[in-house]
């Protein structure tokens, strides 16, 4: 299958802190790929490299077989990258529904001038058509009843569906989601992880997914690829890479009888 996303060999430094050593994996079209570790681990570096917020002191990140290693973060959305983050970044005094709109910015072809003409029939057009396509998502995400409430008075796990739906209107190839389910109760976190599902397997979209939930995790992934102290120690299913005894010593502190590869691969 091809590659959708192929990091080679990523070292980041800041000044002589190493936060990312020599790290390489791959991500398959339409894979539901998951990035665990220990807190600290270089998780949402690597994150941060791929979605541009971060350059690269060594190495390579390629989209499509394109290197986008020097691609500037407001390149990388039309390239098809959209992402999610851990801190939420949502405008608190716009409704849901402008919220998501934002995240069509790069697909309107009309600028600021053009735009303001709304009565042109290419500029009404054009807006009717990106508000269906929000509403799709709305509907997706079940937030039909929110749709016009300011995202700041929502609840924690509603503004993370939110921002979901945000990154989901760009029409990215690739979504990164950073802790997507993080400070939500038992029963929002289901609903999350169907959401990532269903966009995963009916949208057509290749997700790269940062959580600490284990169970979700093991539940929904394809494959798992673990960091620990800003290394690679181990890639694979999920259920290979929960057996493999360098991981346990990571999460558990259990004992290893040899140290990790800084490049290994379970099956």
């Amino acid at each position: 299958m091809a590659e959708t996303l192929a990091v080679r060999q990523i070292s980041l430094r800041f000044g002589g802190v190493k936060a990312l050593t020599d790290v390489s994996f791959a991500v398959e079209k339409g894979e539901l790929f998951s990035i665990i570790g220990p807190n600290g681990a270089g998780k949402t570096s690597m994150i941060n490299c791929i979605s541009g917020r971060y350059r690269p002191s060594e190495g390579q990140i390629l989209l499509d077989g394109r290197d986008i290693t020097k691609a500037t973060p407001n390149q990388r959305p039309k390239l098809g990258i959209g992402r999610t983050f851990q801190n939420l970044a949502l405008f608190h005094h716009m409704s849901v529904l402008d919220n998501i709109l934002v995240g069509r910015h790069h697909l309107m072809r009309n600028n600021f001038v053009t735009g303001s003409l709304y009565w042109l029939p290419g500029v009404r057009s054009e807006e009717l058509s990106h508000r269906r396509r929000v509403e799709e998502i709305i509907d997706f995400l079940d937030l039909q009843a929110y749709r016009k409430a300011p995202a700041g008075t929502l609840s924690y796990g509603l503004r993370k569906r939110v921002e979901l739906a945000r990154a989901m209107a760009l029409e990215p190839k690739l979504i990164l989601l950073d802790e997507p389910m993080a400070g939500m109760n038992l029963e929002e976190k289901e609903d999350m992880a169907r959401y990532i599902v269903d966009l995963n397997e009916e949208f057509g979209m290749t997700v790269v997914m940062i959580e600490h939930d284990m169970g979700v995790v093991m539940d929904i992934s394809h494959r798992v690829m673990v960091l620990d102290f800003g290394r690679r120690i181990a890639l694979g299913r999920p259920e290979a890479v929960l057996a493999d005894p360098h991981v346990r010593k990571a999460y558990l502190g259990e004992e290893d009888e040899e140290p990790a590869a800084p490049v290994r691969t379970v099956s």
